[in-house]
């Protein structure tokens, strides 16, 4: 009797540890999704201050640039493509697709605003202008930001997706229902550039 009882004992003990094991897997699938979550919104903090930057620099360059209107509007409509692309990502930061329409949308707001600054040049008011000058700086330092948060965006993905792919974490992760994230892949070679602010 006692050995059944010890027999029962060791073997409910071992169930426990197995669920625990398996409830700490979880856990730490969960602390994983919502840390590249948390990532993206740093992204999101960070495009939003940009978008916020835009509408400021076209109006600074509205009074010297007036017979230059197809580029500023060009930047403008950029600039809202690329913040509903950013919403619509920021609704499922691990989406493939939702991360390639941002994707595809940043890099029409960079060529845009890269025309932009570029025609820019030929205004030397402009460019000696204290507004303008302040707004370049905060472009150039929210781009920084930006080029930081997406590493960290794709870091914490990275540290998720070994998480669900290895084993055993990939058993709870398809119990989970915890699915591959996508990371923030640059595909197009104008993607690799950084928006240039110079004035």
């Amino acid at each position: 009797m006692t050995g059944v009882l010890i027999g029962l004992l060791v073997v409910f003990g071992f169930v426990i540890l197995c669920f625990l094991y398996l409830t700490g897997l979880y856990n730490n699938l969960v602390a994983l999704k919502n840390r590249f979550q948390n990532a993206f919104a740093q992204i999101d903090v960070q495009l939003k201050r940009r978008y916020d930057l835009i509408p400021n620099l076209v109006e600074t360059a509205k009074g010297y640039m007036g017979h230059e209107k197809e580029t500023l509007e060009a930047v403008i409509k950029a600039r809202n493509s690329a913040a509903a692309a950013g919403q619509q990502a920021a609704a499922n930061p691990g989406d493939p697709k939702a991360l390639q329409n941002l994707s595809t949308a940043e890099v029409a707001l960079a060529g845009s605003l890269n025309r932009f600054i570029g025609l820019a040049e030929a205004y030397p008011d402009l460019k000696a202008n204290q507004n303008m000058l302040a707004l370049q700086e905060e472009l150039t330092s929210t781009e920084n930001k930006i080029s930081y948060a997406r590493q960290a965006f794709n870091d914490a993905v990275m540290h998720y997706n070994t998480a669900c792919e290895s084993f055993p974490g990939s058993l709870v992760a398809g119990f989970g229902n915890f699915h591959r994230a996508s990371l923030w892949e640059l595909t197009a070679t104008e993607e690799r550039e950084p928006v240039k602010v110079k004035f």
